[in-house]
């Protein structure tokens, strides 16, 4: 039975006013030593544009540029925030809550025992080059996630479609997708060959957006011709083609450019042009907002909280959803051993690796599974700082005192991370105190980092982290350590067929004890040292009244609303009735 949605959700403004900056870090600016002094406006440089283009343009200086704008080869933060402009999927996430919602599917309905979901899409959608949404398209979309070829894969580890699915169709006997099939005009049936709980929060993720099957084809989506920064897309790669508020214009190094799409089924807002600009450093984007270049910014450090507060400048915070961790790689000599990893993690002072470097709020992590989630760490082992049995058990492991690789990042910020260098930096200096040699290995993160740090190498240690797309334990520990991968090389096949089993448990309190057992057995053999759950936040200009938060960055820019901008006109003849009612959903699990 289909059951009707508890509320109605506003395809429209953010749900979330904005508060003075000033008021927001009172605690988050005493982290800072330093005195501020006035800030100076930056120099212009070929990858900013100038906020001030036009009243209905809104420009963001993001920390890097995108990977790739084909959303199923992605797995970085800043393509997905360019993809969810453009690209939808059946699947949207509450402003409010964060929970699953309906989208470009109205209704869902869990069958066969959560083996087969059928989706009751939205009629009247196109994608931007005028071809319909529909059920043959929504079939079109999974079939190219599940049969793209390894080629196209290789630069991207950990896509979510793996993730999710367990395998793609060259592994067919490990793989839970079946299969799709289109059983009406607008109804169309995901077959799985066995249950994920999961599956519905993980179909809201920027990765499953539905792009349009003439496109992809088109733009031989599934063949890195193309190469842009360094990295291998496909021409589809280079120009997508969605359902969204906004379409693709243009992408040059260091910037892209969105339309508001005429044709769009929805509220199409008051954003007409949307411009991302690339600005590497946290200094420098808070300094492009008070000079008014930027209308706003993701990833404020403490080292430009005190500035943004002296100038009045407003301030978001999203409530904890990601994950920084130490990871070890097992295949590098000695590390394999528990008592070294066991030295390492009561070598690390959390507390003092927070201290100064993260936003207020920010608390110590015992495990990969955020406290959101509700999964408890009262079982997982505590290793707390302490010096002298940190020596005592590196001693006992035959360390021979060799050099250790040190992997960290350069020239980013992430949710997880906004200050990569300070962060090395510190625990370095704990680690060297504790007696390994370390030698520092920066990485910019435009010369691929992640796919250095978690492919094979010659490095002991790298410094990472993990933001979740959607809510189920299984978006963390499952994707970190559901399987062996190069990242850690560890390997415990009594764990992945814990996390196996805990995937496909109906929701309850079975499952969040599977999960918090599933904790503790990674506490226990220790592949990566869960640092820090970081708070992260966002800044922007007066003129933007209200931006869209989300813990896990679902945040479509036609939500926003700008202080001297009009809505815009809506479409005639799109949608089905009110685009203001997203539809209603049947719970699964």
């Amino acid at each position: 039975m289909k059951t009707p949605a508890a509320r109605r959700i506003r395809h429209g403004r953010g749900a979330r006013g904005m508060v003075p900056l000033a008021t927001a870090l009172v605690t988050a600016v005493s982290l800072v030593a330093c005195t501020a002094g006035e800030v100076t406006p930056p120099q212009p440089t070929p990858t900013m544009t100038t906020a001030a283009t036009g009243t209905s343009t809104f420009t963001f200086g993001t920390a890097a540029d995108p990977r790739t704008l084909d959303p199923a080869l992605a797995n970085d933060t800043e393509s997905y925030r360019v993809t969810q402009q453009i690209l939808e999927g059946l699947v949207g996430v509450d402003p409010l809550t964060s929970e699953p919602t309906a989208l470009l599917a109205e209704s869902w309905e869990e069958q066969d025992s959560g083996r087969a979901y059928e989706f009751t899409l939205r009629q009247g959608v196109v994608f931007h080059d005028g071809r319909p949404f529909d059920a043959q398209a929504v079939c079109a979309n999974f079939d190219r996630w599940y049969t793209m070829p390894a080629a196209a894969r290789t630069g991207a580890p950990h896509l979510p479609f793996e993730n999710v699915f367990k395998a793609f169709s060259d592994n067919p006997e490990l793989s839970l997708y079946e299969g799709c099939s289109a059983t009406g005009a607008y109804t169309a049936t995901l077959r799985l060959a066995g249950r994920i709980t999961g599956l519905i929060p993980a179909l809201a993720a920027p990765a499953f957006a539905m792009s349009s099957p003439v496109a992809l084809q088109a733009g031989a989506a599934d063949t890195l011709s193309e190469s842009r920064e360094g990295n291998a897309v496909s021409r589809y790669g280079l120009a997508p083609v969605g359902t969204g508020p906004f379409r693709f214009t243009s992408w040059e190094p260091g910037a892209v450019a969105l339309a508001s799409s005429p044709d769009y089924w929805g509220d199409r807002g008051e954003v007409e042009e949307v411009l991302f600009t690339t600005i590497p450093n946290p200094d420098s984007r808070a300094r492009a907002l008070t000079s008014g270049r930027i209308d706003g910014y993701d990833f404020v450090s403490v080292d430009s909280a005190v500035d943004l507060a002296r100038n009045g400048l407003q301030f978001l915070q999203r409530d904890p959803y990601s994950v920084l961790y130490l990871g070890m790689n097992e295949a590098f000599p000695g590390v394999d051993d528990l008592l070294f990893r066991r030295a390492v993690a009561h070598a690390i002072d959390k507390d003092a690796l927070i201290d100064g470097r993260f936003l207020n709020g920010t608390k110590p992590a015992r495990q990969f599974i955020p406290e959101k989630l509700g999964v408890s760490n009262e079982t997982v082992q505590d290793y707390g700082h302490d010096l002298d049995l940190a020596r005592e058990l590196l001693e006992e492991s035959g360390y021979d005192g060799r050099e250790l690789p040190f992997y960290y990042p350069r020239n980013v910020s992430r949710a997880y991370l906004p200050a990569p260098e300070k962060a090395y930096a510190e625990l370095s200096r704990q680690l060297t105190e504790a007696g390994f040699n370390i030698r520092p290995v920066p990485v910019d993160w435009s010369d691929d980092y992640v796919a250095t740090v978690q492919g094979s190498g010659e490095r002991a240690f790298h410094l990472l982290g993990w933001s979740g797309s959607y809510q189920d334990p299984d978006n963390f520990v499952g994707a970190l350590f559901g399987g062996r991968n190069q990242e850690f090389a560890y390997d415990d096949p009594q764990l992945f067929s814990k996390i196996n089993r805990a995937r496909g448990l109906p929701g309850g309190e079975d499952r969040t004890e599977a999960y918090a057992d599933i904790s503790a057995q990674i506490a226990n053999r220790i592949p990566a040292v869960p640092l820090a759950f970081p708070i992260s936040a966002l800044a922007m200009s007066a003129r933007v009244r209200t931006y869209p938060v989300s813990p896990v960055m679902h945040e479509v820019f036609n939500r926003i609303d700008l202080a001297d901008a009009e809505p815009l006109p809506e479409p005639s003849g799109q949608g089905d009735g009110d685009p203001a009612d997203l539809g209603s959903v049947t719970p699964s699990g």
